[in-house]
């Protein structure tokens, strides 16, 4: 430990590989430990433990935290009082925000929210979902699940309130998500956000440290399914490849030593270039590099 620390506070489970392969790219590499919950980072100042993502709010908040990374719904359900430093838009899967939805049987009777009057609901975000029951004039009874919420509908209660990234499990568990409105299916959306306690946040080395780690992971995040690609071109070419390549910015382009030729190189979808590489080698390009990215700072 150094005279300046950092505690971390990470979450733990669905998250916790996610956030770490995250990190790792943004140049922060943690080692846990198979039972441990302590993350040991390379970086000496930080010092970091690993947590529920529903608890981190609040130990944040106390101060046992100075900055931690959970999803926003969790800060709204413990209405915890932080100061929000960044949000990071990733999950376990996918870049998609997950989603609270309230799911019903397949065969239920229970076609909209008013159907929810005098219902039984389990869920683990207890506040979150009276608070939407409130907003829209319903009254149910609403439980605290301690897991396994899936498995409760019909039997136990007649819906839940439960998160999802792709619906996949709720589909296994032959369960059906009741829309909100036409065109909404759940009850809140959330993606991680980088926390603060308000006391550390008056610190000016946390305060750089945290939005340190906020820019870094955004530039991570940023550069996901991205590719740099560099190559040498007839510089009278030059115009007609900048019109078909549409990347981040315009391309950075520097004269060779070769006289009427030039290097080339720009920022692109992955995806994009499986189709532009043969149409450059049309064009007279060569020497194409294909270049994987961990961070774009834009």
């Amino acid at each position: 430990m150094t005279d300046e620390t950092l505690r971390l506070a990470l979450p733990k489970g669905s998250l916790q590989d996610a956030t770490i392969d995250l990190l790792a790219k943004a140049g922060y590499r943690f080692t846990v430990g198979s039972r441990s919950y302590r993350a040991a980072c390379d970086d000496p100042t930080i010092e970091a433990k690993l947590l529920r993502a529903q608890e981190i709010a609040k130990y944040v908040e106390q101060g046992v935290f100075d900055i931690g990374i959970t999803g926003q719904d969790w800060v709204e359900e413990n209405g915890a009082d932080v100061v929000r430093v960044a949000q990071v838009p990733y999950s376990k899967a996918t870049r998609n925000p997950v989603r609270w939805v309230i799911a019903v049987a397949k065969d239920s009777d229970i076609k909209t929210v008013q159907d929810l009057r005098g219902k039984r609901i389990a869920t683990e975000a207890v506040n979150l979902t009276r608070r939407f029951l409130k907003e829209n004039g319903v009254r149910a009874t609403v439980e605290f699940s301690w897991g396994a919420t899936e498995i409760k509908v019909p039997e136990l209660v007649d819906a839940i309130v439960e998160i999802t990234e792709t619906g996949s499990s709720l589909r296994a568990n032959n369960l059906r998500i009741l829309p909100i409105t036409p065109r909404r299916d759940y009850v809140v959306k959330s993606y991680p956000v980088i926390i603060a306690n308000r006391g550390s946040w008056k610190n000016r080395w946390i305060r750089a440290k945290a939005k340190t780690i906020a820019m870094l992971m955004r530039g991570a995040i940023e550069a996901q399914g991205k590719v740099g690609l560099k190559m040498n071109l007839p510089e009278k070419r030059l115009e007609e490849v900048c019109s078909q390549i549409h990347g981040m910015e315009s391309p950075t382009v520097s004269h060779l030593r070769e006289r009427g030729w030039v290097a080339l190189e720009v920022i692109l979808d992955e995806s994009k270039v499986r189709e532009i590489i043969p149409a450059l080698r049309e064009v007279g390009a060569k020497d194409i590099i294909e270049y994987p990215l961990n961070k774009v700072i834009p």
